[in-house]
């Protein structure tokens, strides 16, 4: 028996528990999978494993390594699944960390198709969606970040922040990038788009910008991953942030602190940070780590130890930032799975989930409006307020937006429409932009058949 308040008097009395919570929370310690499992790692050390050179040198990057890394694991059907989907959809060039791939399950070919970590790393050409793997509506820059480019590479989309693109190289490269149209190497599918000035001229053009721009005072430093910049050339671009008076919140933005801890705990990155962060701290400015995981399993005592190490410089926080995938993540349960390994496991904040944008061939990927804001809804109440995860959509030339915010939502058609409360800088002279309304598509396979009906309207008169 439990005390329990009455809903109708608001007293307290006795009440029989009559069923179990839709989510049960059970403390789960991290482990390391052994990657002496896989043939191709079989005689790895541990001193290999966690050296960071080893784990960029040994990169599975194409179809012959990763045969050779898998030996017999997997079936020659999956390996031309693949491979046609390498030819004909790929968006991303394939690189995957030894650490990355060593959280997959392959206990059987089966298992490997299933896994949440190789359903968005290593896309194969029957996860895609053979009606609509694209959205009529979809852009190789969905965000039209390109576009607000106060100099190049420089986004100044919101009117106290911009992100800062130092490089276009990651050492991983995930499925569903927003940024597939400038990063990483050219697939059949996708001709990328490259930087036309040399980075050190493009870094001083940034720095530049913003020594005359006041009115910014959050640097999100981006890519591309910062993991893959030349640690003396990150540290000295950030030391010179610092020197910029209005410049209080940098943010620097690292998937590879999930898929190549080892670069995170090299004594040259730990003591840089810990320069960076006494430096931050002394004039009275932030800098924190964003990473970006998807899946609890991701989540290993070599993440938790490289986040640590992290905090221990005196930086602010080490927060996520995830994307919300089917297949991977779009469970209350999976999603609650995460949020807590985050937090208990790896002293990692919980931060946002982002719905996937609209690129090419995404849409297996996707969901819709509807179903993001049932999972913010399932999620509510398990997790301290401060560590529950914001699930947003960021929406074409406005920007993150809790799911909640729409201002209207056309269901049957799947089209939302929001508003913001601010120009960018593509809009200072538009009067509507203040008022005027901006569309968000949900995937069409989604819809109810009246809705299905009008874009294949649509799609035959175009």
């Amino acid at each position: 028996m439990t005390t329990a308040l009455h809903p109708e008097s608001g007293t307290t009395g006795s009440a029989q528990v009559t069923g179990p919570q839709p989510y049960v929370y059970r403390h789960k310690p991290l482990v390391e999978p052994d990657w002496r499992r896989f043939p191709g790692w079989r005689d790895v050390t541990a001193a290999e494993w966690e050296s960071a050179q080893w784990q960029r040198s040994h990169c599975v990057k194409n179809l012959r390594q990763l045969r050779k890394v898998m030996g017999d694991l997997l079936s020659e059907a999956f390996y031309a699944d693949l491979e046609r989907d390498q030819a004909e959809r790929a968006t991303m060039s394939m690189l995957i960390p030894p650490q990355m791939v060593n959280t997959m399950n392959v206990d059987s070919t089966e298992a490997f198709y299933a896994d949440p970590v190789r359903r968005y790393m290593l896309p194969v050409f029957s996860d895609r969606r053979a009606d609509w793997s694209s959205h009529p509506m979809a852009s190789r820059d969905s965000l039209h970040e390109a576009e607000m480019w106060a100099v190049e590479g420089l986004t100044h989309r919101y009117p106290t922040k911009v992100l800062a693109e130092l490089l276009p190289t990651c050492p991983q490269y995930c499925g569903h990038c927003t940024r597939m149209d400038l990063v990483g190497t050219s697939t059949p599918a996708v001709d990328k788009h490259k930087f036309t000035i040399k980075a050190p001229d493009r870094h001083e053009a940034m720095l530049d910008y913003l020594r005359r721009t006041p009115g910014v005072r959050d640097v999100v430093v981006s890519g591309g991953d910062v993991a893959n910049l030349p640690w003396p050339r990150l540290e000295s671009f950030v030391d010179q942030l610092l020197d910029i008076d209005n410049i209080r919140d940098i943010r620097l933005a690292t998937k590879a602190l999930m898929g190549l801890p080892q670069h995170w705990l090299q004594d040259e990155v730990r003591a840089g940070m810990e320069r960076l962060a006494t430096k931050a701290n002394r004039r009275g400015a932030q800098i924190a780590i964003h990473t970006h995981v998807n899946a609890a399993q991701s989540v290993t005592p070599l993440v938790a130890k490289a986040a640590k190490a992290m905090l221990d410089t005196g930086i602010r926080d080490v927060r996520n930032q995830g994307v919300l995938l089917n297949g991977v993540n779009t469970s209350p349960e999976q999603l609650l799975d995460l949020s807590f390994a985050l937090l208990d496991e790896a002293g990692i904040l919980p931060y946002y989930l982002y719905m996937c944008d609209m690129i090419p061939f995404s849409e297996h990927w996707r969901v819709p409006v509807w179903e993001a804001q049932e999972l913010q809804h399932a999620i509510m109440g398990y997790l301290p307020g401060f560590a529950t995860p914001r699930i947003v959509c960021d929406v074409p030339y406005v920007g993150k937006r809790w799911v909640h915010q729409l201002a209207d939502y056309d269901r049957e058609r799947g089209i939302s429409y929001w508003t913001k409360n601010y120009r960018t800088g593509l809009e200072l002279a538009a009067p509507d932009a203040l008022t005027r309304r901006y569309e968000y598509y949900d995937p069409i396979h989604t819809l109810p058949e009246q809705g299905q009906a009008w874009w294949e309207d649509r799609a035959g008169a175009a």
